[in-house]
């Protein structure tokens, strides 16, 4: 995969309670944990990181839509789902799809087997049968002869041949992966810039992407406006900043002006994904007036898998009431919300004033700068057997682990290999103590570094 290279989406579409999520967690090969100790990254994961016949992609999950009705002046779920196709969630269905169909590269359509054809599944269908994307047509639940016979039943959408799966079972899963990778596209050429520095500016629609580009730019170079997602593209702006050649990748909302359906935000992490691969450094955009989001955090939480460097930008801090406290008490709060993230440098600004967006760009370099640097094996063999005698391994699992050197193996971004008796011996939060002692001496900030271990005899 290419530095700049962003995975191929494969997004999961179709209707409640066909198994959206159980395939998700199938095809991404574990359930929906929460990792260790990092709130708010995982939980309600809507993406997943997946691979099949040596072709890494990501896999976005749509599901979560339950049908409504009004009883007694409130809203509540419908009874019967299925009989509500044609009014309950048919509309938000069909936001589902027209954003897979604009941010997926594979779209894969799931029917339930067991329920039959619905409205719901004929109106999904008539979206996807115009667009010029793959798709691909899954029909979940056939966990019997009868069922996989009844799945013909699905060619009457006319999207092809329709694949009988059991997410829960996990048959007929490779045959289904197989089929998805076929039609993935393949990698492109290297970057003609490689040398540039990428910045993503990524967030919620309406956190004021567009505007803090503009900021940045010192000219109107994206459509501005208070209609969240009115961005439809990618946007690259190529600039100069004190000599170091930039590239600005605006990732903008995912809506259409007029379509900001209720529920459809938090799809648009599809937008993120996408701008986030093609990086070497994120601006994490978020909003002063309403804190910190979970999807803030999912994105975030995204952002660290991959590799990338990271600024929080917390925009449209003149419309917050100040006082001498106001920004160390807000600092506070977001430091809580995110606390997986505590290396990452945090900027308060103002796309509409101007205030401090001329940080962001030096702030950038220096990140890259500090993303890039190699340190000597030496050294970190004086700075591990400093931690060592600070702190010694306790015994995990029966074992104690002796950590014999390390070695610096990547810059990119920074990775270090650390050589032991027994890797099984070695608990996550040593690991997690090593390198904060590495960040107090070395603080690569703004930017996650990788730690492994490895086996290695006495000898």
């Amino acid at each position: 995969m290419s530095k700049h290279q962003p995975k191929p989406i494969v997004a999961l579409v179709g209707r409640p309670n066909v198994g959206k999520s159980t395939l998700f967690n199938r095809l991404i090969g574990q359930r929906q944990a929460i990792v260790e100790d990092l709130p708010g990254t995982t939980r309600d994961r809507l993406y997943g990181d997946a691979e099949w016949l040596g072709m890494p992609f990501v896999v976005v999950d749509t599901g979560g839509i339950e049908p409504l009705k009004e009883r007694s002046g409130r809203a509540e779920p419908l009874a019967d789902p299925l009989a509500s196709a044609s009014k309950g969630f048919v509309t938000e269905i069909r936001s589902q799809a027209e954003l897979a169909i604009d941010e997926a590269d594979v779209i894969l359509f799931l029917v339930d087997a067991k329920e039959g054809l619905t409205a719901a599944d004929e109106e999904v269908a008539t979206l996807l049968r115009a667009t010029d994307k793959p798709v691909i047509l899954a029909a979940n639940k056939a966990d019997n002869a009868e069922r996989r016979l009844n799945a013909l039943e699905f060619y009457a959408l006319g999207l092809g041949d329709p694949h009988p799966i059991s997410a829960y079972h996990g048959t007929g899963t490779g045959d289904l992966l197989d089929v998805v990778v076929a039609h993935l596209p393949r990698v492109s050429a290297p970057d003609e810039e490689e040398e540039a520095l990428r910045i993503a500016i990524v967030g919620r629609p309406n956190v004021g992407k567009s505007s803090l580009l503009n900021a940045l730019l010192g000219q109107q170079r994206a459509i501005v406006s208070d209609i969240a997602g009115t961005t439809r593209d990618a946007v690259d702006t190529h600039l100069t900043w004190d000599g170091q050649k930039v590239v600005l990748v605006d990732s903008a909302g995912i809506r259409r002006r007029g379509r900001i359906e209720k529920g459809v935000e938090k799809y648009s992490v599809m937008r993120a994904l996408r701008a986030i691969g093609r990086s070497d450094v994120v601006l994490l955009v978020l909003d002063a007036t309403e804190g910190v989001t979970a999807q803030d955090a999912h994105i975030g939480g995204y952002i660290l898998e991959e590799g990338r460097s990271l600024i929080i930008v917390v925009n449209k801090w003149d419309a917050i009431e100040k006082d001498t406290h106001t920004m160390a008490a807000y600092n506070k709060s977001l430091r809580q919300e995110l606390k997986f993230l505590d290396y990452v440098p945090v900027l308060y600004v103002s796309a509409l004033t101007r205030q401090r967006v001329n940080q962001i760009l030096p702030t950038a370099l220096r990140v890259k700068e500090e993303r890039e640097m190699r340190l000597s094996t030496g050294e970190l063999n004086r700075l591990l057997q400093e931690a060592v005698a600070a702190n010694p391994p306790k015994t995990f699992r029966g074992r104690r682990a002796r950590f014999y050197y390390v070695t610096q193996a990547d810059i990119d971004p920074p990775t270090f290999v650390f050589f032991v008796n027994d890797p099984r011996a070695v608990h996550f939060t040593y690991m997690r103590y090593l390198e904060n002692r590495i960040r107090e001496r070395y603080p690569y900030e703004g930017t996650p570094i990788r730690l492994k271990v490895k086996g290695k005899d006495r000898k």
